[in-house]
């Protein structure tokens, strides 16, 4: 795993985030998005949501790496199964997330998060970079069946593009 070019990575996703949200009119956040039933502010906060995802996704996969492959496996056929119920929350999180957090807040959250990523990613050990685990593949199309830790950072920013293409902002507003 190249740990600069995910930091690269991180950086250029805030950057973006940045110039999307802050060059943004209050209308325009409002406006929808192509492909999804989002408003542009809450698609933004969909794409932040991806990052925030990943401190929980590091912990599961940090037990279930260490346990038969059985295990993850039944648990990620259990998540398969609970698709609809997933797509509900998924959809409406970001709908009151984006009310509540506002412009402001998204940003500093973003912020947050990417500097999170950063130290933790300093901190992996190489030997725990591989560990993996089964995920639902049926709740995001950038889920691969099996994924390691090192899948894992790369996944924030792979979500974030896909996204970032169904925006109807330019990234000066």
């Amino acid at each position: 795993m190249d740990r600069q070019a995910i930091h690269q990575e991180l950086e250029r996703a805030r950057a973006t985030f940045h110039r999307l949200l802050d060059g943004a009119a209050d209308a325009d956040l409002r406006r929808g998005t192509q492909g999804t039933r989002w408003t542009n502010g809450q698609l933004l906060f969909h794409m932040l949501f991806g990052y925030i995802l990943i401190r929980p996704l590091l912990v599961l996969l940090r037990v279930f790496g260490r346990l038969p492959r059985g295990v993850g496996r039944a648990f990620a056929r259990v998540l398969n199964a609970a698709t609809r119920p997933f797509d509900v929350v998924n959809y409406l999180g970001p709908v009151g997330a984006a009310r509540v957090l506002g412009r402001r807040r998204m940003g500093s959250a973003f912020d947050r998060v990417i500097d999170w990523l950063h130290r933790r990613l300093d901190a992996e050990q190489e030997a725990d970079l591989a560990l993996a685990m089964h995920y639902p593949t049926r709740w995001d199309p950038f889920f691969k069946d099996l994924m390691t830790i090192a899948d894992l950072y790369r996944y924030p920013t792979r979500h974030f593009d896909f996204h970032h293409r169904q925006l109807t902002l330019t990234e000066g507003g």
